[in-house]
Parts: C-alpha cells; sequence; structure tokens
C-alpha cells in the first residue's frame, strides 16, 4: 500500500456563518497539491484544523500515518507550515529568527539554512520588515528544508507576488518534490500557478470538497464552448454559460461533447481558471443582468 503523507477524514468544523462539512483528501510523496477555492470557501481553516491551530467538532487526521491529535509534537518536527503573511517580529533580522527557530526543532541545519539562503538570495542580516512578499515566502521555504520537512504546508504561498518571484518560487516547489520522498499541499487563488506546477488539486466549495485527486482527470472532465451559432437550445446543457456579444461561451462536462458538434460551435481543452470560474457561477447562480 502507498504510504500517505497527510490524510483528512470526514473533518467538520462548525462556525456561526460557516462550516467544513466532512473535509477528505490525502497527499503522497512525489505530489504537489493545490488546495483551490473562492476566498472564505475554508481553505485556510482546513491548514489550520491539519495543525491543531483551531479545534475542529469531529473527523481525523493523520500525518506520516500517525494519528495527528497523539503524534503533534512528533510529526510538527516533520511539517514546514507558513501561512500567507510572516507579520511577527518584523524588527527582527532572518538571522535572529533562525537562533531562535532551531531550538524548535532538533533536526535544525544551520549550515543547510544558510544554503537555502544563499540559494534564494536571501540576506541574513536584513530585518523581516525589509523583505519583499516573494523573500518572504522564501524565508518560509528556507526555514521548512531547513529542518528536514517530509511536508510543506504553505497558505496561499504566491499571493501577492510578481511574475518572475513567483516562477521562481513554483520552481522552487519543482525541485523539493523531485526526489519522490516530500510533497507540498498549498492553497491558492491563482490558478495559472497549479496549471505549471501541481500534480494534484483539491477544490473546495463552501466548506465542502467537489473534487480531490489529479489535476488533468479534472480538466479532462470539462471542455470549454465557443458557440458562434448562438444555439439557446442547448444552454440547460451547460454547467454555466455567458452569452457575449453574437455568441455564447461556457463550460460542458466533456461526456456530452457530441452534442455540441457543429461547424460554428468550438470546443477547447480549458484551464483551471476557466473551469473554476463557471463552476462558481454555477453553484452561485450568479447573474449580472443590471
Amino acid at each position: 500500500m502507498d504510504k500517505t503523507l497527510l490524510k483528512i477524514e470526514n473533518l467538520n468544523k462548525i462556525y456561526p456563518t460557516f462550516s467544513l462539512k466532512d473535509v477528505s483528501f490525502q497527499i503522497k510523496p512525489g505530489e504537489i497539491m493545490g488546495f483551490i477555492g473562492r476566498n472564505g470557501a475554508g481553505k485556510t481553516t482546513t491548514l489550520k484544523c491539519i495543525m491543531n491551530l483551531v479545534h475542529f467538532e469531529s473527523g481525523k487526521i493523520s500525518a506520516f500515518e500517525t494519528d495527528m491529535s497523539k503524534n503533534e509534537l512528533e510529526n510538527k518536527q516533520r511539517i514546514g507550515f507558513a501561512l500567507s503573511e510572516i507579520n511577527y517580529y518584523p524588527n527582527k533580522t532572518i538571522k535572529t529568527l533562525m537562533d531562535v527557530t532551531k531550538r524548535f526543532y532538533k533536526n535544525f541545519d544551520e549550515k543547510k539554512f544558510n544554503d537555502a539562503c544563499k540559494l534564494f538570495n536571501l540576506d541574513i542580516n536584513k530585518k523581516i520588515e525589509e523583505l519583499s512578499s516573494g523573500m518572504k515566502v522564501k524565508y518560509s521555504v528556507a526555514i521548512a528544508l531547513s529542518h528536514h520537512a517530509e511536508l510543506l504546508i504553505l497558505d496561499e504561498p504566491t499571493s501577492g507576488l510578481d511574475p518572475v518571484s513567483r516562477d521562481e518560487v513554483l520552481d522552487i516547489f519543482r525541485n523539493i518534490v523531485k526526489d519522490g520522498n516530500r510533497a507540498i499541499l498549498f492553497s491558492t487563488h491563482i490558478t495559472s500557478d497549479l496549471d505549471k506546477c501541481a500534480s494534484d488539486i483539491t477544490y473546495i466549495h463552501d466548506g465542502e470538497i467537489i473534487y480531490t485527486g489529479k489535476k488533468q482527470n479534472f480538466i479532462d472532465s470539462y471542455l470549454f464552448v465557443i458557440d458562434k451559432s448562438n444555439n439557446k437550445s442547448l444552454l440547460n446543457k451547460y454547467i454555466s454559460y455567458k452569452e457575449i456579444d453574437n455568441h455564447i461561451e461556457g463550460l460542458i462536462d466533456s461526456n456530452i461533447k457530441d452534442e455540441f458538434i457543429n461547424e460554428d460551435i468550438k470546443l477547447e481543452k480549458p484551464d483551471l481558471e476557466q473551469i473554476m470560474v463557471y463552476l462558481e457561477r454555477s453553484k452561485n447562480n450568479e447573474s449580472f443582468n443590471l
């Protein structure tokens, strides 16, 4: 049986206005899993539950095939975790924070940290408040690598980065997992990042998982339609659609593609952003008729 680095089973967390509902997914070595969904869908809450930063009502979380609740301290030694922004001790330097952080990890390797900083062009004498968003992400990754983390859990690591910095960070992610022993779970709303580096995705909507598995299987299950024939009789076949000027465009299940064969209808492979936009429009019944 293939081992798992992280397994979430039927996780439930109840807030007055929002709930996680039976959230389940798993990550295996060598995988980069993108955790996607609208703002407020439950991504950050799920990550906090994994790390026991918030209490959850029911469910089970296993890391490295052991119960997280019973082996939290041991398992956290093997996990690199970072929320979207580093806001603690902004006036301290990277080196000072490293000196504090290494006390918490029995396997912390200061040489590995310094090597990672050199690789990422991080000046360890800079204060946290002097770092760009991209540098903060690289700092978090350097810390994770320095205590030999086997699983990285990152909340919106590429948010706010310029295109060059984002590309650098995604290259780092790919290099981290290429040996097949480590994995990365990162939440994001930047679906183009997942097009570049993710092997798997987990899609959460309003606290519920609507897909978890291989990215390519998810993409292959949909087709994007551009209908210049403006065939209104097909509208009920779409997952959701837009009427734009003199044509219709929208998302369909790839299993019904034969119903859309027409010389004036173009069928294209969608990207993740198109799938997410049209699925969310469908589930929220959004209308923009003003």
